[in-house]
């Protein structure tokens, strides 16, 4: 689940908080970097768990209703087919997402005024009102109820995104990589499949683990040749009017570019580019691409780099 553009995004984040606490322990910086994948994890659990909750809270409003002193003929027989919905049923029962919460337990308890806005938002959405209007539901009807849920109401609520950044530090930048991924697993599940639908794991395989590792590891312990060789195509640039971000991102990039060869080249740049749109200054996109194709140029004069 965790792929390397976030990846590299939590190198870059992992370096820079190096540099601003003034400390080069690299085990420490192994650590954290682990550790904050794993809190994007974390994420991923969280939001699968957010249709549970939800529902739940439908639940606890339907018998708060029927058990009024003066209830109304539809307090008494509410529609129920949410409460019905056999996905989130499957996904309450997901023996993998239990493990989980078991080992690493959070709960969306502390957000209940959040959790029961959003079941106003979906009980009037369009969505809904027109999976009530069905004469019956089939499995991918539910299914394909929360996937709308999930991708145009619970995405686009601006209250969750600072509910997740005071959750943790990293989820802000985390949601639109993992909420994707979250839309990729509600859209896998199937019926067949039982309580023991499979989840997307940490990893792909165990090569993404050790490119994370592996890529902060050679960022961190060949800072001045990469330094070195960045400042030969900077020399016209006062040191400090270069962003230190984009100094960083460069750092990075070309740590990937000579240790990583069958990353294609042109992966890389476009990568690190990106990441420079975002993290840095308007007008990084452009330094770091030429900065870094002088770079690349110079890397396979000198057989330091090979790949195409």
């Amino acid at each position: 689940m965790i792929n390397r553009v976030l990846i590299r995004i939590r190198v870059l984040q992992i370096l820079f908080s190096c540099y601003q606490s003034d400390t080069r322990d690299l085990k420490k910086a192994e650590n954290d970097l682990m550790f904050s994948l794993q809190k994007s994890y974390d994420l991923y659990h969280y939001f699968l768990l957010l249709p549970i909750v939800i529902t739940e809270s439908y639940e606890i409003r339907v018998e708060s209703r029927r058990a009024k002193l003066l209830p109304s003929d539809e307090d008494r027989h509410p529609n129920v087919r949410l409460l019905q919905n056999k996905f989130v049923a499957q996904l309450k029962a997901n023996v993998y997402l239990q493990k989980y919460l078991e080992d690493r337990p959070f709960s969306w308890e502390e957000h209940e005024t959040f959790v029961r806005n959003l079941l106003d938002t979906i009980l009037k959405s369009k969505a809904y009102n027109s999976y009530l209007l069905k004469d019956s539901v089939t499995y991918d009807d539910d299914r394909e109820l929360w996937r709308d849920i999930f991708k145009n109401i619970i995405c686009e609520t601006e209250e969750l995104y600072d509910i997740l950044e005071d959750e943790s530090l990293f989820w802000n930048d985390d949601i639109d990589i993992v909420s994707s991924f979250a839309l990729k697993t509600i859209k896998r599940f199937s019926p067949e499949a039982g309580s023991e639908q499979e989840l997307l794991p940490m990893f792909k395989d165990v090569s993404d683990r050790e490119f994370a590792i592996k890529l902060l590891r050679e960022s961190m312990l060949n800072v001045k040749a990469y330094r070195d060789i960045i400042d030969q195509y900077t020399k016209n640039w006062e040191s400090e009017r270069i962003a230190f971000m984009d100094m960083l991102i460069m750092q990075i990039a070309i740590a990937e570019l000579i240790a990583f060869p069958s990353i294609p080249i042109s992966v890389t740049l476009n990568e690190y580019i990106n990441i420079a749109k975002s993290y840095s200054t308007a007008k990084s996109a452009g330094f770091v691409n030429g900065i870094l194709d002088a770079v690349v140029n110079d890397l396979k004069e000198q057989n330091k780099i090979i790949k195409k």
